[in-house]
């Protein structure tokens, strides 16, 4: 089926659904950076197509640039990534360009989730009118359009859990009322990525639309609880400190695949050799003991450290009351709490379990718990990467309602 990506982000959505074979026709997405992660993402997937993915293995290894890596890609391949926010003014040449794409193709599936800040319950803590006159509140209206335009067999509509209480409820009724008169039934589950494989507790809520002349329900899904562990996860990860990272090349612990959680997830393939973005951010010494602090009191103790617990000269923050669980352990022996786009700011919450490595976790650390395969390179900076991960869907999440809907289509 062909597939429209919407608000795209990194892509993690649409990963998912690549790998169980969807073909996706357009990404759209305003964030440049995210939209550079898209672009290389399609280099990868057509130079693996044409048995030429030692070019892509060259730009990773930096040998070659971005510009040129793209030289070997198609323009129309590139062009399937529209770098543009989707509003009133910019929809109609959005449209354009996905009709040229599609070269009286149809699009069988719409699938995305528009900005969740506006319907965040913390965005609405900290805004004074919670929100109410953001413009992030509609861009459902958006996502409608291309349902209006494309009139796709099914949607997948993705956002934080705060939609389902934003404006007490009213925009989750207006979204109902809205895919009714656009010609779709539709159901929402609150759902859960460690249900999916996936190390990490995440959830989501996940909108299912489909045109009322097709025979369909909201899919079951079996929980599919994995008995793997973080330390699973990075067994094959070299050990670096704060500050530190390994260029690009063949540096895993071994050529051997250690863990078969690795394979079956899509994070690492057989034929996968090159550890990229495996870099960790320096940090001030007072946090350094801190975190020293934390995971021997978690090691100890088997509990995490609130604020206020700190030793006193390590207590720089003048508020002791709010907002005390500043510093979090990622947990070796079970799964890892929510990955968010914070991460790009600060790594405090996301403290690396190894007391020896001492440090937040890397790019690729988060990426893996968001279920990213490390043949997937996030564009253009540490802080740019971080942000795109923190915000992207699980591609084994993904996957396995991708999964749902090739069974039961005809």
């Amino acid at each position: 089926m062909n597939v429209l990506d919407l608000f795209a982000g990194a892509g993690g959505l649409s990963e998912g659904f690549r790998q169980e074979g969807y073909n996706v026709v357009a990404h759209v997405e305003m964030d440049s950076n995210a939209a550079l992660t898209l672009k290389t993402r399609e280099a990868y997937y057509y130079l693996k197509s044409q048995n030429q993915i030692s070019i892509y293995e060259e730009y990773l290894l930096k040998k070659i640039t971005r510009e040129e890596l793209y030289s070997h890609i198609p323009v129309g391949i590139l062009d399937k990534v529209i770098n543009d926010e989707i509003s009133d003014d910019s929809i109609e040449n959005i449209f354009n360009t996905i009709d040229e794409l599609l070269d009286k193709e149809k699009v069988d599936m719409v699938i995305g989730g528009p900005p969740c800040q506006a319907y965040s319950v913390a965005g609405r803590s900290r805004d004074p009118l919670r929100m109410e006159n953001d413009p992030r509140n509609y861009l459902y209206k958006q996502y409608i359009k291309f349902l209006d335009r494309y009139k796709p067999k099914y949607f997948v509509f993705e956002n934080v859990m705060g939609i389902l209480s934003a404006k007490g409820g009213e925009i989750l009724e207006d979204i109902q009322n809205e895919m009714t008169k656009a010609g779709y039934e539709m159901d929402y589950q609150v759902l859960n990525s460690k249900d999916f494989g996936v190390l990490q507790s995440r959830k989501r809520v996940i909108i299912i639309g489909w045109k009322t002349n097709i025979t369909f329900e909201y899919p079951q899904f079996t929980q599919d609880i994995t008995i793997e562990t973080i330390k699973n996860l990075f067994s094959d990860l070299p050990a670096i400190k704060a500050g530190e990272k390994k260029e690009p090349g063949y540096f895993y612990k071994t050529r051997r695949i250690i863990d078969h959680y690795l394979v079956k997830s899509n994070i690492r393939s057989k034929e996968w050799r090159i550890l990229s973005q495996h870099e960790a951010r320096p940090h001030r010494e007072t946090d350094l003991e801190i975190y020293r602090y934390c995971v021997e009191t978690w090691n100890n103790e088997g509990r995490k450290v609130k604020y206020d617990e700190l030793p006193n000269r390590l207590q720089t923050h003048k508020n002791t009351n709010t907002f005390l669980d500043r510093f979090n352990i990622v947990n070796n022996n079970g799964i890892s709490h929510t990955i968010v786009a914070h991460i790009s700011k600060d790594g405090h919450y996301y403290i690396h379990p190894d007391i020896d490595q001492n440090r937040s976790i890397t790019v690729r650390e988060a990426a893996r718990i968001q279920s990213f395969p490390d043949d997937y390179f996030f564009e253009s900076s540490r802080t740019a990467a971080f942000k795109q991960i923190g915000n992207a869907v699980p591609p084994l999440m993904a996957r396995k309602i991708a999964m749902k809907f090739k069974s039961t289509d005809t």
